[in-house]
């Protein structure tokens, strides 16, 4: 998994959400916009992460390891049971 470039801003975050909460789209593959990297943060549990292209690549996201996301890359989450997380977009 790729670093956040150190010359990026945030500009936006997402409510918290739960594995109750999380929006359907974050479960599927999908995509970020070119230019726009994210921050996957927990606060709470662990998340699978999977990075679905060039090639296939999993993580566990826990509090203590967030997960990056690379602009206009495939990609998706798996709760693992009870989580609190948030996800932040820089550019």
């Amino acid at each position: 998994m790729k670093t956040l470039p150190k010359n990026l801003s945030k500009y936006k975050q997402t409510p918290k959400f739960t594995e109750k909460t999380v929006p359907k789209g974050l479960l599927n593959d999908h995509n970020t916009k070119a230019g726009v990297w994210g921050k996957i943060v927990l606060e709470k549990g662990e998340i699978e992460y999977v990075i679905s292209e060039p090639e296939t690549k999993s993580y566990i996201l826990t509090p203590d390891y967030f997960g990056v996301v690379e602009p206009e890359v495939k990609h998706y989450i798996t709760p693992k049971g009870e989580v609190l997380f948030y996800v932040e977009f820089y550019k």
